[in-house]
């Protein structure tokens, strides 16, 4: 694809150009702000660099590193995914196929967490971890935080590890393969996820930079997309020592399902303490609490 070739004796700026260009030209809406994304991070610049010395030449190994990258975005592969890593609430997280593109919609769900206000050193449980973004930015701003992450991916469960190491939390996380809550044992202060909540319908309509770079296990809810809630309610519903006393669940939601999941939360003997919006106004967080009697003798976390 000659159009996107880059020369090593481009500038910085002109390559900022060039690219801009060939990605309006395909129809992408975000043309300046991809290729912006691309060329600071393929050539390890700031935003400083490439206003103050936008004439300098971005090198061999800068050309070839961009024209693979904007031959592959031309092809439809989403940014984060070229990159590897994506940034979530200031920290930066590692990407794999087995996880999720951490996007804003779920820092409401971190938001909401930290405004319930916990115990000192809380317990947190982290169902459908992913690449751990939730779990680790919570950790993040409580120092005296312990969490568990669960998934049923491998790959998303090595991803988290990483992140958590590299983002500083590794000896305040851990992390387990299993599905949802049955391979733990509490009690935990705080549980939160972003589950999957699309329909299985649903999925052939969304965008092809979702369906064919997104994992599909963290995508396909159930005919109604609330199987995964289901599981979880129900779960802890059951083994009411999960979750302490004075504890939270919080999940995140599609914009359309808060009166589904909170129906869910109540017929499993929930109280529906909230429903937060995220900044489109969109219904996005439940939080539940648990009215029924938790006891917690003899339980522990399974490492």
């Amino acid at each position: 694809m000659s159009d996107v070739a880059f020369e090593p004796g481009f500038s910085r700026s002109e390559a900022l150009r060039r690219a801009t260009q060939a990605l309006k030209q395909a129809g992408h809406t975000e043309a300046r702000g991809d290729a912006r994304f691309l060329c600071l991070h393929l050539l390890g610049l700031t935003p400083t660099d490439l206003a103050l010395r936008g004439d300098a030449p971005i090198g061999p190994a800068g050309a070839d590193a961009l024209t693979q990258a904007l031959t592959r975005r031309l092809r439809g592969e989403p940014v984060a995914r070229i990159l590897g890593e994506w940034e979530f609430r200031g920290l930066t997280f590692a990407l794999s196929a087995g996880t999720l593109v951490p996007r804003p919609d779920t820092e409401t769900l971190v938001d909401s967490a930290l405004r319930l206000g916990t115990v000192p050193s809380p317990t947190i449980l982290d169902l459908g971890t992913g690449s751990g973004c939730i779990l680790i930015a919570l950790l993040g701003e409580w120092p005296g935080a312990r969490g568990l992450g669960v998934d049923l991916s491998e790959d998303a469960l090595s991803t988290a590890r990483t992140n958590a190491a590299r983002n500083g939390v590794g000896d305040r996380a851990a992390f387990l393969r299993g599905d949802w809550c049955e391979a733990v044992r509490g009690p935990f202060d705080l549980i939160v996820s972003n589950p999957p909540y699309i329909a299985s319908g649903v999925i052939p309509t969304l965008s092809e930079e979702v369906r064919r770079y997104d994992p599909a296990a963290a995508l396909d809810g159930g005919p109604d997309g609330l199987d995964a809630y289901r599981a979880i309610v129900d779960g802890l519903a059951a083994r009411p020592g999960l979750l302490a006393a004075d504890g939270a669940l919080l999940l995140e939601i599609g914009y359309d399902q808060a009166e589904a999941v909170a129906g869910l939360g109540r017929d499993a003997g929930f109280r529906v303490a909230g429903i937060d919006r995220d900044l489109t106004g969109h219904a996005r967080v439940v939080t539940l609490r648990p009215p029924f009697d938790v006891t917690s003798v003899g339980n522990k976390v399974v490492r």
